[in-house]
């Protein structure tokens, strides 16, 4: 079984770059002739509707998410909207369609594959409202509060300092603005097994934090008004994203798959930049 034992955070990260790269090349998290749901069903069983996923430029939507914090976002004409991870530009160009000409989405994201498979997308499509640019979520490459809303689907949990990554929100976002996001969490700990496996951090699975450390994280980094908008089952879904062969694994190692993906949630969170006085 491959692990993630003894990995610093740049090891890490570059495991996930290289899941990441494999499903932009794949185009789709369950490729063709994969068993598994497809990104459009996947998209709609998170909360999106058929109209979102026709909406956007084919191979925009991979299958990948947690959630759909676009939903709880309440998007303005003319706001400047920042997507971490935006992958193949899923949210990045639902967001776009709703802030119009006036407004701007950036995407960022560390994988090559990704960036220009969501530029690729823009361009085909003449989305001229939205930049995708190259970067970590914990180290943006965006202005000090310059955006008025964050969003992101089920990156924070890949990872390891996720208070890093929550400063930085807090940094880019302008006085009273706002971050929805969806991401995985675990009501209680994985065992060993699973979560230093590969396959299980990658499917979203090994990097989620606990609940009272993740939402404890969010009030550290200086964000309020701290609101649970989505609490949803999210372990057997999860369980379809990642190789049967980390599955079998499991269950050789005398794991109960099913009772550790009752512990994987998928919470959407919605909380504010505090205004200063």
């Amino acid at each position: 079984m491959t692990t993630t034992q003894g990995n610093k955070p740049e090891q890490v990260r570059e495991l996930v770059r290289q899941r990441y790269a494999e499903i932009a090349r794949d185009g789709s998290v369950n490729p063709a002739g994969c068993c598994g749901p497809q990104p459009a069903q996947i998209a709609e069983r998170l909360g999106y509707s058929s109209q979102e996923t026709t909406a956007v430029p084919e191979g925009a939507n991979l299958g990948l998410g947690c959630g759909a914090p676009l939903a709880a976002a309440a998007l303005r004409e003319g706001e400047t909207v920042l997507d971490l991870g935006s992958g193949a530009g899923f949210d990045a160009f639902l967001a776009a369609r709703v802030v119009g000409s006036t407004g701007k989405v950036i995407g960022v994201d560390m994988t090559d594959e990704m960036l220009a498979k969501a530029r690729a997308n823009a361009q085909q499509a003449g989305f001229g409202n939205v930049e995708f640019r190259k970067g970590y979520i914990e180290a943006l490459p965006v202005d000090d509060a310059s955006v008025d809303v964050v969003l992101s689907n089920c990156v924070i949990n890949l990872v390891p300092d996720k208070a890093a990554v929550y400063r930085e929100i807090v940094r880019v976002l302008r006085p009273g603005g706002r971050m929805v996001i969806s991401d995985v969490v675990l009501n209680q700990k994985l065992p060993e097994v699973v979560a230093a496996n590969v396959a299980a951090l990658t499917g979203c699975v090994a990097g989620a934090a606990l609940r009272e450390h993740y939402l404890a994280t969010i009030t550290a980094a200086g964000l309020g008004e701290i609101e649970i908008v989505s609490d949803k089952g999210f372990g057997a879904m999860a369980l379809t994203m990642v190789p049967p062969e980390m599955l079998r694994q499991a269950e050789a190692a005398g794991i109960n798959v099913e009772q550790v993906a009752d512990t994987v949630r998928s919470l959407t969170i919605r909380a504010h930049k505090p205004q200063r006085s």
